[in-house]
């Protein structure tokens, strides 16, 4: 389930940053009186009386300028705006309207945004009456606050969630449809392997990396399972996100990841298992999704019987906690065992939402604990009372202790590898809370 993406735009140096940071409650963007001193965005998640949305500070627009810096701020900031579901556009009150202001007015309404116009550097209740001058706009009514003062910044963020769509939590236990997301660095073959199980060249296959900008749905059927195949741009490391609108293209793959039920995580034969490869299973795990591994372009590799069984011993040692991913192997070029791995996305899609019984999970905790007792803690005995599962996808187990704070990590992996020896939850991750009875 994607957070809601909130943008704020605006000229060179009317309080973007400050804004942001006054969300936020803590001096994360870089604050100047120079003008373009954000180049880059920020990206952060604001939480707002319980309601949460990823907040994204651009640079200052200077519309139709040909300096190449200024130029790629005005690009990124139009694929916020593209991005974002609201858009916060600040002007300065102490300045007044200017050009800039109403050529950026122009493309908010042309683009047919949720919008709030925001008058910043009202400090006063002489420069609030100044904001009115804003109408001339079109954007409606011109918001007063001070972000460095933080006055009125309350009654807009009150407004801000108001007008946020509506999250729906994502259970499609129900659904006949699997939203399944490729992911991977640049250039390990996912949209290829989408334009070989599909049978057509529906999406840009080129050998140049980074080709897929936006996060493409794909529908199809395989076995009389309907599914959404979603092909995203290669994950690349933090530094090297420095194209224009890298920024956005990782945003949109995080959140493709954060919306599917299980993801595809490629990775290249030839290359073996490198550090972004471990970089793209940690954001898809993390995020709690199931996964299937997949080894792209094994008909480049030379091989024996044996050479299969040491690449996934390889992999594994490097991927120890993730020990319960299923791996395959795979050419999206010649098609070898390509409809295999949506098999693997079925199994592992009913995985995360199998519902074990109370009564089977608690008759499995006295087996557990008669196996291995937990270890005694500050000198304090632990007694487990029972176990019942109150989630699925993922599954997530509530054990009831007495003293659930001292239940100690290596028993928690214990318990952990034990639900997973008796039940399965192949390329699934499973969550363990621990509650006092």
């Amino acid at each position: 389930m994607s957070l809601p993406v909130v943008a704020i735009v605006g000229r060179p140096n009317v309080g973007k940053s400050s804004l942001f940071n006054r969300f936020l409650n803590k001096r994360l963007a870089v604050v100047d009186e120079q003008p373009g001193v954000t180049r880059d965005r920020n990206y952060a998640v604001c939480d707002w009386n319980g309601v949460k949305f990823a907040l994204i500070d651009t640079g200052g627009i200077v519309p139709g300028s040909d300096d190449v810096m200024e130029k790629a701020i005005t690009d990124q900031t139009d694929f916020a705006i593209h991005e974002s579901d609201l858009v916060l556009f600040l002007v300065d009150t102490q300045v007044g309207i200017d050009t800039v202001d109403l050529t950026i007015a122009r493309s908010l309404n042309k683009a047919n945004k949720s919008c709030i116009l925001v008058a910043n550097k009202a400090d006063n209740d002489a420069l609030e009456l100044e904001t009115y001058e804003f109408y001339k706009l079109g954007l409606g009514d011109p918001t007063p606050v001070s972000a460095t003062a933080g006055l009125g910044v309350g009654d807009l963020l009150d407004n801000l969630v108001g007008m946020l769509p509506k999250l729906v939590p994502q259970d499609t236990a129900g659904s006949d449809v699997i939203r399944v997301a490729l992911a991977g660095r640049p250039n390990v073959g996912k949209s290829s392997f989408i334009n070989r199980l599909i049978g057509e060249d529906r999406l840009i296959v080129t050998p140049i990396a980074g080709t897929t900008r936006d996060a493409v749905d794909t529908p199809f059927e395989f076995d009389g399972q309907s599914y959404i195949l979603v092909d995203t741009a290669g994950l690349r490391r933090k530094y090297k996100v420095h194209e224009n609108v890298e920024f956005y293209t990782n945003l949109r793959t995080d959140r493709a990841i954060d919306d599917c039920d299980v993801a595809i995580v490629l990775i290249d034969a030839a290359d073996g298992l490198t550090v972004q490869d471990q970089r793209v299973l940690d954001k898809v795990l993390t995020s709690r999704r199931a996964a299937v591994l997949t080894v792209n372009k094994w008909d480049l590799i030379e091989k024996d019987s044996n050479t299969a069984d040491e690449y996934t011993r390889e992999v594994m040692d490097s991927l120890s906690m993730y020990s319960y991913l299923p791996i395959i192997y795979i050419s999206a070029l010649s098609g070898q065992r390509v409809a295999r791995v949506m098999t693997l996305v079925k199994e592992v899609y009913e995985q995360s939402r199998r519902k074990i019984a109370t009564p089977d999970l608690n008759d499995f905790l006295q087996a557990t604990i008669k196996k291995k007792h937990p270890p005694a803690q500050k000198g304090k005995y632990i007694k487990f009372n029972y176990v019942t599962q109150t989630e699925i996808a993922p599954p997530t187990f509530v054990f009831f202790c007495n003293h659930p704070t001292l239940v100690h990590k290596s028993y928690i992996s214990f318990l952990r590898n034990q639900l997973r020896r008796q039940y399965g939850f192949k390329g699934v991750p499973i969550r363990l809370k621990f509650r006092k009875k």
